[in-house]
């Protein structure tokens, strides 16, 4: 009796689709139903053609692997909801224009990516915005359930002696590299002016001339947020740099601006937008000074001279770093620097700033550069830095002393894939799946048909 209603819920699902979609007089089929949603076959072909345009390989029948794959996502979007995940438009418009402009900067043009994807840019904009939507909340859903895994010494070393050797991981040539960076310094008639511009923009908008959201599109230099009209979405204070957001907490009125707020990204002029409990919604503009070519020159000399008396042997590197270095993250660890993706010491060559990379791969160890210009991944400004080779590792099978935090890490992921997995199994036990007698000819990874 039960799986005779569960076969009438999924013909009512049907009947609805077909009815949703009899306007344009063609019958959706519908391949499975999960809890009281479908995926239709057109779904499962667009994805299909999508992975294949990609050139995305498949492990296994498209037509088995991909509806399954749409299950599991399924599940994982119920659970967001019941979980109230919240993912900020702005950070969804974000990803939807960065993925906009890699398919022109491939493609060649706007009318070539509605072209290719048979799709013109609104309805192309708004599939991948559902997307980016999903993909967020169901990342999200999986952080909430591994975010407690921790990998103590003694469970990595009994991980690792259970591996075959012969299927210990690969691990790449990396590098452990010592820098030491100076901030040129801008002349402060040059701060003087930016801050007169801010000034005047805030001025602007208070007397109603101009919305602040247009005045950030057009002079903002900070793109991330600049094209959102200086939206930053929802943040908590930890999320935003100290002096920002001790002045955003203090506003209160959204139609005011705040003062001229200095942090390291530059200079910066605050509206609110919204407050919701310990998080904060503002739109901002931002000015970098610039830095002159004669300020670039006088640090250039200046690390120079710092790399003469380091090889002459007066000040050690790790000294040198210490004393004069302006790189918060590096100078309190004797000058190495840290991978912020591995929270580790060592990079692979494409993990360090292309500058550095480009000088590491051609030194030997304990070689120190000649004085370069980079410009910083966090503050997009411009400095002077030298590099000292640390350490290079070749190429080679991990090996516990060696490489336990890539041990440590490739531990956890296992860890946290078996929750995933177990979690997708007790989910689909208590949540209705119907698939049709069509699509069920397949070797699936879960045990779905346990559900009709």
């Amino acid at each position: 009796m039960i799986k005779q209603l569960k076969y009438y819920m999924a013909c009512a699902v049907a009947a609805l689709a077909v009815s949703v979609n009899g306007q344009n007089n063609v019958a959706e089929e519908v391949a499975w139903v999960v809890g009281d949603e479908p995926i239709f076959k057109s779904d499962i072909e667009e994805q299909y053609l999508n992975l294949q345009q990609e050139r995305t390989p498949i492990d296994g029948n498209p037509y088995c692997v991909i509806p399954e794959k749409m299950a599991i996502d399924k599940l994982f979007l119920h659970q967001a909801r019941i979980d109230t995940v919240e993912i900020q438009d702005s950070q969804v418009a974000h990803e939807v224009d960065a993925r906009i402009n890699y398919f022109i900067a491939n493609l060649g043009s706007k009318e070539k990516v509605e072209e290719y994807f048979h799709k013109p840019m609104p309805v192309l904009r708004e599939k991948l915005a559902e997307m980016v939507r999903d993909q967020n909340s169901i990342q999200q859903v999986q952080y909430n359930l591994t975010k407690k895994v921790k990998a103590t010494p003694a469970e990595v070393r009994k991980f690792y002696n259970t591996l075959p050797k012969d299927s210990l991981p690969f691990i790449p040539k990396q590098v452990e590299v010592q820098i030491i960076t100076i901030n040129p310094t801008i002349p402060q008639q040059e701060v003087d002016e930016v801050k007169a511009r801010l000034r005047d923009y805030a001025q602007r908008i208070t007397n109603g001339e101009s919305e602040f959201s247009t005045m950030a599109i057009l002079y903002s230099e900070d793109p991330g947020t600049a094209v959102y009209g200086g939206e930053t979405g929802f943040m908590s204070r930890a999320m935003l740099l100290p002096e920002y957001a001790t002045a955003a907490f203090n506003l209160n009125d959204t139609k005011k601006v705040s003062n001229i707020v200095e942090t390291d990204d530059g200079f910066h002029i605050i509206q609110l937008i919204e407050k919701r409990g310990d998080r904060i919604n503002t739109r901002h503009i931002l000015l970098r000074p610039k830095v002159a070519d004669k300020d670039l020159t006088d640090a250039i000399t200046r690390l120079d001279s710092v790399r003469t008396d380091i090889e002459n042997g007066k000040f050690t590197f790790e000294q040198s770093a210490l004393y004069l270095s302006q790189d918060k993250d590096s100078r309190n660890n004797n000058g190495i620097m840290l991978n912020e993706q591995t929270h580790s010491n060592r990079f692979e060559m494409s993990e360090l700033p292309s500058e550095v990379g480009k000088l590491i791969d051609k030194m030997e160890v304990g070689e120190i550069s000649k004085p370069f210009v980079m410009t910083n991944a966090k503050t997009r400004r411009e400095q002077v830095a030298i590099v000292k080779l640390y350490k290079r590792v070749e190429g080679h099978k991990a090996d516990l002393a060696e490489d336990y935090q890539t041990l440590k890490g490739l531990y956890e992921n296992r860890k946290k894939a078996e929750i995933v997995d177990n979690w997708v199994k007790e989910k689909q036990r208590s949540t209705y799946v119907y698939i049709d007698e069509n699509w069920r000819n397949c070797e699936f990874r879960y045990e779905w048909m346990k559900s009709n």
